[in-house]
């Protein structure tokens, strides 16, 4: 039996978990789409075109692959069934329509909670305790198609986002590997998102990475986690010089103003609710270090983010 064509849109570790699940299946991918990585981004990540290139699949990296023309290339290909994971742009609904038997998406969330984007990122910012992997049918709206199946992934309490997406990619092979023969067979089951459960961002901004002081310790902590090596980090000012923290840890009551510094070694500051133990940090123009009383840029008393 001849089996169906399947067109996959991959990307980081989640796209490189999934297409490798599809590949040792022996299933037949007639092509990648992927994106060409970025030069001011830290790629981290496993590279989806060189797993594909290792096993002779056609890989392609359009700046756009909603124009006129790839939308008629990919109608022309008539893939049986499209795939995407972690590619980073929308479908255009033209393009999802072309299948036969269909077009996924494995979304890095338990939807309808936490639709858009940087929703691993999120999810730990917001202090979560588990997040999570949808398989939903795409439709013109993004991640708002029916679901086809799901898997939780806890979140530590000192786990970064790195190590959370980490868990997020084995969970999606999982899925993938769970519901494969249903997407290739056209017989994927389908329940309709819950809307009053739904809940969406947008992409994190620079400004989202600044620490607010008057915030708890422990959500300032959580700020860290979601930001920290390989991401931008979470920032502060001292005295006009901006300072990024990689690592930090809530401590007890603290009487001070949110943001100042109270002892230097150990590294307390004030919070809104608590104090914080900045472990690793670093100012932008010299390098990282551990934080300590060596540091001669900060004095006790002076409140930082200002």
């Amino acid at each position: 039996m001849t089996k169906p064509a399947i067109l996959v849109f991959a990307y980081h570790d989640m796209g490189y978990e999934c297409l490798q699940a599809l590949i040792q299946n022996d299933e037949y991918i007639m092509a990648v789409i992927t994106h060409k990585d970025d030069p001011g981004e830290e790629i981290w990540f496993k590279a989806v075109a060189k797993l594909a290139a290792k096993y002779d699949i056609p890989v392609h990296a359009p700046e756009s692959v909603n124009s006129p023309d790839w939308i008629a290339k990919i109608r022309s290909w008539a893939p049986d069934l499209i795939l995407s994971f972690s590619y980073r742009n929308m479908i255009a609904e033209e393009t999802l329509g072309v299948p036969r038997l269909g077009a996924f998406n494995m979304h890095g969330s338990l939807l309808p909670k936490y639709r858009g984007h940087d929703p691993i990122n999120r999810a730990i910012l917001n202090g979560e305790k588990q997040t999570g992997v949808t398989l939903h049918h795409m439709v013109k709206l993004a991640a708002a198609g029916d679901i086809v199946d799901q898997e939780a992934v806890p979140i530590g309490k000192e786990d970064t986002a790195q190590e959370v997406f980490g868990k997020c990619a084995k969970a999606a092979r999982l899925v993938l590997e769970r519901r494969l023969d249903a997407l290739t067979a056209g017989t994927a089951p389908r329940r309709i998102q819950d809307e009053s459960q739904a809940t969406s961002f947008g992409r994190l901004r620079p400004e989202d990475e600044r620490i607010d002081w008057t915030a708890s310790a422990d959500s300032i902590c959580n700020l860290v986690r979601a930001l920290t090596q390989p991401f931008p980090g979470a920032f502060t000012e001292a005295d006009g010089r901006k300072m990024l923290i990689w690592w930090a840890t809530p401590k007890g009551p603290a009487k001070g103003t949110p943001g100042e510094v109270l002892s230097l070694d150990p590294l307390l500051v004030a919070t809104g609710n608590g104090s914080l133990e900045i472990i690793n940090m670093e100012w932008e123009e010299t390098g990282e270090g551990d934080a300590s009383a060596e540091e001669p840029e900060l004095k006790v008393g002076q409140v930082l983010g200002k």
